[in-house]
């Protein structure tokens, strides 16, 4: 087994988690990553963590660390989550570990805290450098922030506080920080009778889909049939009139940190391929 990996697994007891009043019909994935920065395309994963619930079964845990494959850690990282160089240097890179955590997930909708806007696009990340697929089209996504700032907008110690009445002693550590989600997100289910307990129903309250929407971040637009630029000087111009006519803008926009369906969708326009509006 690799350096700092752990593994578990805990029967769930009628007792146990209110995890059990969730309706679960597939496995669900609760995880949390701790990396050398906060860009998914410029940073590398230094730990993760998960934690896997099944319908009628267990928690299954996995926490791993990684080597950043040489890229030193930032001393302002290192304050954050308390992960040095020399901590993780007998670790495997996330590519050596790739096809482990890719059978963990298998199957399996996916949760965490902000987790839309950082965790899975570094996940993705780091899956596309591992060459591996990765998408989250089939899964369905619970990202417990979304509740808690539409419900009381703050940050993951003060929802611990609110939720459970309890200090996030060890705050930015993959895992204290996954165990303070869960224990968040369980409150949540606890207080608020009127959210939903079915995944399809949560996925749809934490990540409404705007049909207007080409892409999962809203950076691409359909105007007309046509894919249109959603941001930034050039909102409202055809894709394919800047392919034509910017080739500076859309290179800029493939070595940028956007998300890899973003950037995919960017490569095939300038392959000549792009997408039909159902």
């Amino acid at each position: 087994m690799p350096p700092s990996r752990r593994q578990s697994r805990t029967p769930l007891s009628n007792e146990g988690s209110t995890m059990l009043k969730l309706k679960l019909d597939r496995p669900i994935v609760f995880f949390d990553i701790e990396a050398t920065g906060i860009s998914p395309r410029a940073d590398r994963m230094l730990e993760l963590c998960m934690v896997r619930y099944c319908p009628l079964r267990g928690e299954d845990r996995y926490n791993q660390r990684f080597n950043p494959d040489g890229m030193p850690i930032p001393a302002e990282a290192t304050a954050v989550h308390g992960i040095r160089d020399e901590d993780v240097k007998d670790c495997p890179t996330f590519a050596e570990e790739a096809q482990h955590v890719l059978d963990f997930i298998e199957g399996c909708d996916l949760a965490g805290y902000n987790i839309l806007r950082y965790d899975i696009p570094m996940l993705a990340e780091e899956f596309q450098r591992a060459k591996l697929p990765f998408s989250t089209t089939t899964r369905r996504i619970l990202d417990v922030q979304r509740i808690f700032h539409q419900k009381e907008p703050r940050d993951l110690t003060a929802a611990l506080q609110f939720y459970c009445n309890d200090a996030h002693i060890d705050a930015h550590g993959a895992e204290a920080d996954v165990d303070a989600t869960i224990r968040v997100f369980e409150g949540q289910l606890q207080k608020y009778d009127d959210l939903p307990r079915s995944i399809e129903a949560l996925d749809q309250f934490c990540n409404p889909q705007n049909p207007s929407w080409v892409d999962s971040s809203g950076k691409l637009r359909w105007q007309n049939g046509e894919v249109t630029i959603n941001f930034g000087k050039n909102r409202g111009k055809r894709l394919r009139d800047l392919v034509e006519k910017d080739r500076g803008f859309i290179t800029w926009m493939l070595k940028s940190d956007f998300p890899p369906d973003t950037r995919e969708i960017v490569q095939n326009a300038l392959d000549g391929k792009y997408p039909t509006k159902s």
